[in-house]
């Protein structure tokens, strides 16, 4: 199984067509839409459950798959699943109205710890399918040139624009090549008689270890093999930047920034108004 966060796949979609600064503010907007507030815990399930159906979309579009993401991060699952059991059995903030589900023992499960838990879950899925979307449709040196013209404010005040984004571009990239090499040493290690899954908690540690070390002296490697390559095709951060390629404006991106400043608006316009769609069909909901 192959990671799919932070690779780019080779098709001619039109998302992959679409400017990739436009795809950049898309994601920072979408990123916020995710984290506003619209009123009543049940419309923000709603507007969150729009925009799933709107991600699912564009990953059919964009030919990507988010199951075989979610599937690649199992050790991230687990990790969210210990934090969400830890949430519901020990809430932080519980109001007096809220409605009591079932007791385990003499822990009161309320309905308001597990919105929250759904808040968390759904938030979560959305962020990766965002990222995923992105990642898989723009090329590095896409990215790079989106990123470096965000930053461009910045370069008033001599700040190193084109290295940031060159850095983040690079970081991002990463991220497949080190899950590959991770499983790739995990399985070099089980073959060599090393047991990740049985045995004491100190032997688990010493294998972890065993497994952490091959793949910071790898990724060192890789890194100055990197360096030693843009070296080689005379690449200076400092140098004044040319560009192989133009970014002329199209039709499609003119369409793009209109559907997405109208989302924008739309998602402003419910987290201000924050109309109540149950309240208004006469649903009383338990909270």
């Amino acid at each position: 199984m192959t990671m799919t966060l932070g690779k780019f796949n080779n098709y001619d979609t039109p998302i992959h067509r679409i400017d990739p600064r436009i795809k950049l503010i898309s994601l920072i907007v979408l990123l916020v839409s995710v984290f506003l507030s619209y009123g009543t815990p049940y419309m923000n399930l709603v507007v969150y459950g729009g925009i799933f159906v709107l991600l699912f979309i564009l990953t059919i579009v964009a030919h990507t798959s988010f199951l075989l993401l979610f599937r690649s991060l199992k050790a991230l699952w687990i990790m969210i699943l210990f934090l969400l059991v830890l949430n519901i059995f020990l809430p932080s903030t519980v109001t007096q109205e809220s409605m009591v589900l079932f007791t385990v023992g003499s822990v009161s499960v309320h309905l308001s710890t597990v919105i929250n838990v759904c808040y968390i879950l759904l938030r979560l899925i959305l962020v990766l399918m965002m990222t995923n979307i992105f990642t898989s449709t723009t090329k590095p040196m896409d990215m790079t040139y989106a990123l470096e013209w965000l930053f461009y404010p910045l370069s008033l005040i001599h700040f190193p624009v084109h290295k940031l984004a060159m850095t983040i571009s690079l970081a991002l990239r990463f991220i497949p090549y080190l899950f590959d090499k991770t499983n790739q040493i995990m399985k070099a290690q089980a073959s060599r008689g090393v047991d990740y899954h049985q045995g004491k908690f100190k032997d688990k540690v010493k294998a972890i270890v065993s497994t952490i070390i091959p793949l910071f002296l790898s990724s060192f490697q890789v890194s100055g093999e990197l360096a030693d390559a843009m070296e080689a095709r005379g690449y200076d951060p400092d140098a004044r930047r040319t560009r192989y390629r133009a970014y002329f404006w199209s039709l499609r991106d003119t369409i793009a920034t209109i559907v997405v400043l109208l989302f924008l608006a739309g998602m402003i316009t419910l987290a201000v108004l924050h109309p109540d769609m149950f309240a208004a069909m006469g649903l009383d909901l338990p909270r």
